[in-house]
């Protein structure tokens, strides 16, 4: 089966981690270190501070942004629960906005959500696709808001030839396993707010200053979400080779464009002139007259061995929010994850894979639309 990502792992990675094994440290030594400039220099970003997974991350940039109970978040229902849940557990509200048709947050509606308890804009660039966040910025600074970007899926994505990680307040970025560049598991938090990365360093390592000789101090309260010595060394050579990954996911993205066009059954999430996406997903958006048999197209589909996935479930709708915070509604979102497929686009396939994947698609998606649904 053709997965809808992978990571791909070179013997040079290899390489890397097994001389980190082999060495003395296999945490807080200096790969983490070396790892977090690298990121600086091609994010082009003054800090970047590493954890051991985005979701670490994502309480880090809460917690250090002082979100307490009883504060609104703005943010987006079309994501990873993480997103939500880590400011959710310091005790803050999700307030949903809607999403546009590309599965990113709809900015038009962000002004009107805004109360005196509003603290932070939370978008995510779903897919990899950026988000408009020169307008969320504008609203941000006109309320006074912090703008904490979830850019899980776009790290190496551009927006006038400037990576996504230099516009908002603090930048979240995944290394999990399938994303483009991976450690396994991890994440980090860039920003250019030096009082920013002061605190995440501590809140990462039990907020505990090193004095003199053994003489240490907790100064704030802390986690153990340090990345591994090990995990770092296969980030920093996973770095070397992460635009050529981003390459081959465009390329395969650029060939379904092609193949899919004009298609009167679904429709495909189109980039502006002046952004580049690292295409950690490629959806796909059915047509209303499909959206009754998606669970057959989803199983033939992986029958025939295409591992296609459904990006997301709106996070209002897990039972948790649901019983904490009550019944949410929104037309778009909704519709979206009733709709959204997301097909294999990643470093490890062939073109021939891109072809195969295509060649089913339209095949299995022509059989279905013979079928009629009824709501």
């Amino acid at each position: 089966m053709i997965p809808y990502s992978r990571q791909s792992i070179s013997d040079e990675d290899i390489n890397e981690v097994v001389r980190v094994l082999q060495s003395s440290h296999l945490t807080q030594g200096k790969e983490v270190e070396l790892f977090e400039e690298a990121i600086c220099e091609y994010i082009g970003s003054k800090f970047a501070i590493t954890f051991n997974s985005a979701t670490s991350a994502l309480l880090a940039a809460y917690a250090v942004s002082d979100i307490e109970p009883d504060d609104e978040i703005i943010t987006t229902p079309i994501s990873f629960v993480a997103t939500s849940n880590m400011f959710v557990a310091l005790g803050a509200k999700p307030i949903w906005c809607d999403v546009k048709l590309d599965g990113n947050i709809d900015e038009r509606f962000i002004e009107r959500l805004i109360t005196p308890r509003t603290k932070a804009i939370v978008p995510v660039d779903f897919a990899g696709k950026p988000v408009e966040i020169a307008k969320i910025n504008e609203i941000a600074k006109k309320h006074n808001l912090l703008v904490i970007q979830d850019s899980s899926h776009a790290f190496g994505s551009s927006i006038d030839g400037k990576k996504i990680g230099t516009f908002a307040d603090m930048t979240i970025f995944s290394f999990h396993a399938i994303k483009p560049l991976t450690t396994g598991e991890g994440g980090c938090v860039v920003t250019d707010n030096e009082e920013f990365a002061k605190r995440l360093r501590l809140f990462r390592s039990h907020g505990i200053v090193k004095k003199q000789l053994w003489n240490s101090d907790m100064v704030m309260l802390g986690h153990n979400f340090r990345l591994t010595e090990f995990a770092a060394a296969l980030g920093r050579s996973q770095l070397k080779r992460l635009d050529n990954f981003l390459h081959v996911r465009d390329e395969i993205a650029h060939y379904y464009d092609e193949r899919f066009q004009g298609n009167k059954l679904f429709s495909t999430i189109k980039l502006e002139n002046n952004t580049t996406s690292s295409r950690h997903l490629y959806p796909i958006i059915l047509i209303p007259a499909l959206q009754c048999p998606k669970e057959d197209i989803f199983t033939e589909l992986q029958e025939r061995g295409l591992g296609v996935q459904v990006h997301y479930k709106p996070i209002y709708q897990n039972s948790y929010y649901i019983e904490k915070f009550g019944e949410t509604r929104l037309l778009v979102s909704d519709d979206f994850y009733r709709s959204e497929l997301s097909i294999p686009c990643h470093q490890e396939m062939s073109m021939d894979d891109a072809k195969f994947v295509a060649d089913t698609f339209l095949e299995v998606i022509e059989k279905y639309s013979y079928r009629g649904c009824s709501f």
